[in-house]
């Protein structure tokens, strides 16, 4: 499909013996990379300073940029190639299970390793370590998580994590301050509609599927919860999860109207650009949006506080990350823009074009706080980012499905939490006993 230059042993040979040499880049000028970027605002500032990488390095890139889905549905299809047309792609935390567990993405350690390509300066320390938990590594703990036979199969970048932004006019106005704990939140979230007719309290994503799921996981982690404990028994049904169903039940018959349809997460955004609520939690990518004029009516009336403090403190953590295919063509050079893409140098690039910073030293730059005030309020909540507010594991689709779909039943129907999420764990436990994860503890 495309013509690219590959890289002979002979010439990676002659790259390793001449790592000291002046320019690292130069064995790969006139490589031509093929990328597979989402339709996402952070991709958008990375194509931005893509020509950056190009003029310092040689290395040409072609962007095949699509929708998140069908992204997803091409990567299916091209990573089982035996010769594939991506040299780098960009993933979705979830697909992380996925890709690893199929052998599909490169084990990072080799490139890292390799002289003539690791740059010395590259400072793995200062990525913010929730993000490459969350993202990047598998085979430690449960898997997914971090642990001493853990191994980094991708980079963070384009990563996200929940913030709480507000009206800090209607708060101001009111003598009311950014909630610091979830009973403030809830207490606030229905106070508001009395306060100001017509307005709703908080918007959320709420529509049936993966969207009401996302919402009741955002609450679940920082009041206790969790979907399984540490041997896969369910316990998505015990105090902690009727408590966050709760919580997003408060919130969506306090918020604005039609809020059980809001999803994509565009859409509770949205009514929160529009002034149809006062609060919304989510993902820091929306902020450019609320910020912006062209797009938001509360342009300049907007606050940011960290995630609301529950039983603990525990923002989410998602987004994107990327990756060298296994099938890929280019690896070496491809690893070469990964490097350059996260690095603090274009980690700092593409944020002051609007992108999500994934390293600490990204968030407490001067000119970037002074560009985008907000940045401050995430990088202090980025302290408390948790990469196990959900489970990466290869069968979490269908399991993530029905705990959207049955919640959604509670946020329409009035099906009582705690029978709603009795009926997932029986049904998840079923699900986990078919895909063999308690085969070790029937053994016993």
């Amino acid at each position: 499909m495309f013509n690219k230059w590959k890289l002979t042993g002979a010439a990676i040979a002659v790259a390793i013996a001449g790592a000291a040499q002046a320019n690292p880049y130069e064995p790969y000028e006139g490589t031509t990379l093929v990328v597979n970027f989402p339709a996402h605002p952070h991709y958008d500032a990375a194509i931005a300073v893509l020509d950056q990488f190009t003029e310092e390095t040689g290395i040409e890139v072609e962007v095949d940029q699509l929708q998140y889905l069908r992204m997803r549905e091409r990567q299916t299809l091209e990573l089982t190639k035996d010769e594939g047309d991506y040299d780098l792609i960009a993933y979705v935390v979830f697909s992380k299970a996925d890709y690893v567990y199929a052998d599909q993405l490169e084990n990072l350690a080799k490139y890292f390793m390799n002289p003539a390509l690791a740059d010395p300066d590259y400072d793995q320390s200062d990525l913010i370590s929730g993000y490459v938990q969350n993202i990047g590594v598998a085979g430690g703990a449960k898997g997914y998580l971090p642990g001493q036979l853990g191994s980094a199969f991708g980079v963070p970048f384009g990563s996200e994590t929940s913030v709480l932004a507000y009206r800090r006019d209607i708060f101001e106005k009111h003598g009311l301050e950014a909630p610091e704990t979830y009973d403030d939140l809830l207490e606030l979230a229905c106070q508001i509609p009395e306060l100001e007719p017509g307005m709703g309290g908080m918007a959320s994503r709420a529509a049936s599927g993966h969207q009401a799921s996302h919402a009741f996981l955002l609450h679940l982690a920082p009041l206790g919860g969790r979907v399984f404990d540490d041997a896969w028994n369910p316990i998505i049904n015990n105090e902690a999860g009727v408590a966050a169903a709760n919580a997003l039940k408060t919130i969506v018959d306090c918020g604005p109207e039609g809020g059980t349809t809001f999803g994509p997460a565009e859409a509770a955004a949205a009514a929160f650009r529009q002034g149809q609520a006062a609060m919304f939690m989510d993902s820091i990518a929306f902020a450019a949006t609320f910020e912006d004029p062209t797009q938001s009516t509360v342009a300049g009336n907007v606050g940011y506080a960290m995630h609301p403090m529950g039983v603990r403190r525990a923002s989410q953590t998602g987004g994107f990350g990327l990756a060298i295919p296994s099938n890929a063509q280019n690896k070496e050079a491809a690893f070469l823009l990964l490097q350059w893409l996260t690095s603090k140098e274009g980690d700092l690039a593409v944020a002051m074009e609007g992108g999500n910073p994934s390293r600490f030293s990204t968030y407490q730059n001067a000119e970037l706080n002074a560009k985008f005030p907000y940045s401050a309020t995430f990088g202090e909540a980025l302290e408390f980012a948790d990469p196990d507010w959900r489970p990466i594991i290869p069968v979490w689709g269908g399991i993530n499905a029905d705990i959207g779909t049955t919640l959604s039943q509670v946020l329409t129907e009035d099906l009582d939490p705690q029978e709603a999420l009795d009926g997932v764990a029986e049904r998840a436990r079923a699900t986990m006993e078919e895909a063999g994860y308690y085969t070790w503890a029937d053994a016993e």
